[in-house]
């Protein structure tokens, strides 16, 4: 009965396919991302120690549909609907992740949904640890979000925006852009009236690449005061070696004042043997003005900087399925409580969190 059961539902789910597929091409798509990690953190400022332990955790992990379909000449409908699979406890949440539709033509793309705005799009592509506990996201961007709109995390600038509006532009001779709007629609439940604006500007010519991206918070941390991040990367690929290098300006504008922070980031992707060798270095600066409170990751003073460490190789066993391995550790400063953005151990100030990681990925 039980396999009865299960066919007739895949004959139904293909059905389904392929009445969609005679209006538009549709493809399933997915990645699963997991790894087994020791972790643990030194002992604090404060004199507490957290202990070590093992655990199984997932690299956001996907499993998503999208199509599109032509309505004439170059201009074509657009749609994706993109959802978290949890490996490690079973869960997920349906249009969690990039879900949007739209149009797309000669000149670029214009959707709305839920999507990673112009800001994040820009440098992901140069941590080669990207996402997993490893990830650059602990030190530049403050943190990451996977998904928020205008209240729900008011630190991050690696995010996913909830009811955004997006154009994409098409590639001119290398060049390429991007701008996000996250609508303002919370302006009804909070006493302030936020709103998010990323922009981004790309030239990929050959094997260098160069970025500029700037994202704005309009009324985030308090009604009048906007916050806003700027950064420009550069990238080069070599024969067998990828260098990239990014810095980063935060500032927030606070109630009790401003907060400012320069972070930077290099990484080195070398081949050896049928894999290769990765590393990658975070080096955030002392927090920076006369607010009191902290924002994310970092607050205001002396000894609140950090510096992020990674090393790792990665082995393909096919074109679509690979096996990996890092260490990465975060060295803070006294006062300073940077974490792993994805994974987060929750340390006090002053520890070093610490992971190390074995891990699978395929991507179907």
């Amino acid at each position: 009965m039980k396999s009865s059961l299960v066919g007739a539902t895949f004959l139904v789910l293909t059905g389904v396919c392929t009445a969609a597929g005679a209006q538009s091409q549709v493809t399933l798509y997915g990645r699963l991302n997991t790894s087994l990690e020791y972790s643990d953190a030194t002992t604090a400022s404060d004199g507490t120690r957290l202990g070590g332990t093992g655990r199984l955790t997932n690299n956001r992990s996907v499993f998503g549909m999208r199509g599109e379909e032509s309505l004439g000449d170059s201009l074509k409908a657009i749609w994706q609907i993109e959802s978290s699979i949890s490996l490690d406890s079973g869960g997920g949440q349906i249009a969690g992740r990039n879900t949007r539709i739209g149009l797309a033509g000669s000149a670029g793309s214009f959707f709305m949904g839920n999507w990673t705005t112009p800001y994040l799009e820009a440098t992901s592509a140069y941590d080669p640890f990207y996402p997993t506990t490893a990830g650059y996201m602990a030190i530049m961007g403050n943190g990451s979000t996977p998904t928020s709109n205008n209240v729900e995390d008011t630190s991050s600038f690696d995010r996913r925006q909830k009811n955004s509006i997006h154009y994409r532009s098409a590639s001119w001779n290398g060049f390429r852009a991007g701008v996000t709007w996250g609508v303002n629609e919370e302006r009804v439940t909070v006493p302030r009236n936020p709103s998010l604006w990323s922009f981004s500007a790309a030239y990929d010519g050959g094997p260098l690449n160069l970025v500029l991206a700037y994202e704005r918070h309009n009324n985030y941390q308090t009604a009048g005061r906007d916050d806003d991040g700027l950064k420009v990367g550069v990238s080069y690929q070599f024969p067998i070696t990828r260098v990239s290098a990014i810095y980063e300006r935060l500032h927030y504008r606070t109630a009790t004042g401003d907060l400012k922070r320069d972070a930077y980031y290099a990484s080195v992707v070398q081949t050896l043997w049928t894999g290769s060798l990765r590393a990658g270095v975070g080096v955030a600066s002392n927090g920076r003005g006369n607010a009191t409170e902290a924002v994310g990751f970092f607050r205001s003073g002396a000894d609140t900087g950090a510096v992020q460490a990674t090393i790792g190789y990665e082995y393909p066993l096919s074109k679509r399925t690979a096996v990996f391995g890092f260490y990465s550790r975060i060295f803070n400063k006294k006062n300073a409580t940077y974490d792993f953005a994805i994974n987060e151990l929750g340390i006090s100030a002053g520890a070093d969190p610490q992971t190390f990681a074995l891990g699978m990925r395929h991507t179907f």
